[in-house]
């Protein structure tokens, strides 16, 4: 189960699409499901089949979002966080190797389309809470312990 804490960016985009599919994609689809269905035989309508299949995933992410944001706990920045990694900071952090990696803990509901942001559910997450710049954090990987260092923290303010 993840854990039901979003960024107020996070929030905020999640009230976004569910408005967007609420008063915008839905009452469109619906218009299209009316007209193929006047057309006739529904059967062999790929139009009316495809854009009924379409209103059903819209509402079930609707009903999804609703329940979510319903849930959910936003957590804004405190200055009690500056120095230490805690939900919402951008973590910058470099393993032995002198790879580097810069990426943004935040809920599993803002995760998607974004390489640069990690779930708060992660092991690299949960690995990383509460160390300062230059403490070590050991992350459990299938392939073994990885070792990382932290080289910088940031919050959005």
């Amino acid at each position: 189960m993840s854990t039901k804490l979003i960024t107020k960016e996070g929030h905020e985009a999640l009230k976004k699409e569910l408005d967007y599919l609420w008063r915008e994609k839905r009452p469109d689809t619906t218009r299209k499901v009316t007209w193929a269905a006047s057309l006739g035989d529904r059967s062999e309508n790929a139009d009316y089949q495809y854009n009924k299949k379409l209103l059903r995933e819209i509402d079930r992410r609707v009903r999804y979002l609703r329940k979510r944001l319903e849930d959910m706990r936003v957590v804004e920045y405190m200055p009690e966080q500056e120095g230490k990694v805690f939900f919402g900071a951008w973590v910058d952090i470099e393993n032995e190797q002198g790879e580097t990696k810069r990426f943004r803990i935040v809920g599993y509901d803002e995760i998607y389309d974004r390489m640069d942001y990690i779930s708060i559910d992660s092991p690299m997450a949960r690995a990383l809470l509460r160390k300062e710049v230059d403490d070590e954090a050991i992350v459990q990987t299938p392939s073994g312990e990885v070792c990382w260092w932290i080289t910088g923290i940031e919050y959005v303010k």
